[in-house]
């Protein structure tokens, strides 16, 4: 991309952190060719926070809407969620997620991390996972910060069937279709 006048530039911008809103400063000035103050200027003007207060808004938006769990029981950062359609999270890999001698994260927490985000995607106080056909597609390192997207394919009465693509950067690292159940108690489905 070579190097466009402020207004395109902005209008560009607006729309490259409504796709992404987790695009670093510093990631926005080399794809616009600008410097990072350039980009901090061109955010403050158009009103647009930092990427951190970004994500904790979208955070704290997404957390209100979840029925089916506490937000203690959610693997990784809800960072945007529509009851019955789709939500992203995100999860920094740590070393205490990974196995000492490879440095390799485990398998269960990028699964618990995508299961966890299908079940919070279910509008029911109280919703399980029935089934889920996964497939893990490149080991994760610590340090690596794995985006989970989320999208309810269909609903049939109490069954959600949920697919969850779960990225680190462009690469894809995990893909699962995930079979959320709403419960119901006595026969009345649960609210």
């Amino acid at each position: 991309m070579s190097r466009l006048p402020k207004k395109q530039r902005q209008s560009l911008l607006l729309e490259k952190i409504k796709e992404d809103p987790f695009l670093t400063d510093e990631v926005l000035a080399t794809e616009f060719k600008v410097s990072i103050q350039t980009i901090r200027l061109d955010r403050l003007e158009l009103g647009i926070p930092e990427v951190r207060q970004r994500t904790k808004n979208l955070a704290k938006k997404a957390y209100s809407q979840v029925k089916s769990l506490k937000s203690r029981e959610i693997i990784g950062e809800l960072l945007d969620l529509n009851l019955g359609k789709d939500g992203i999270s995100m999860l920094e890999a740590t070393e205490e997620m990974a196995l000492s001698n490879t440095g390799i994260v485990r398998g269960h927490y990028i699964f618990a991390q995508a299961n966890s985000l299908a079940v919070s995607l279910v509008d029911s106080k109280i919703a399980l996972t029935g089934l889920a056909n996964i497939k893990y597609h490149r080991p994760v390192n610590v340090g690596e910060r794995l985006i989970a997207k989320a999208k309810v394919q269909e609903i049939k009465k109490n069954r959600y069937l949920i697919d969850v693509e779960t990225k680190v950067e462009d690469e894809k690292v995990f893909t699962g279709e995930f079979h959320a159940f709403a419960l119901s108690v006595n026969g009345q489905e649960v609210e």
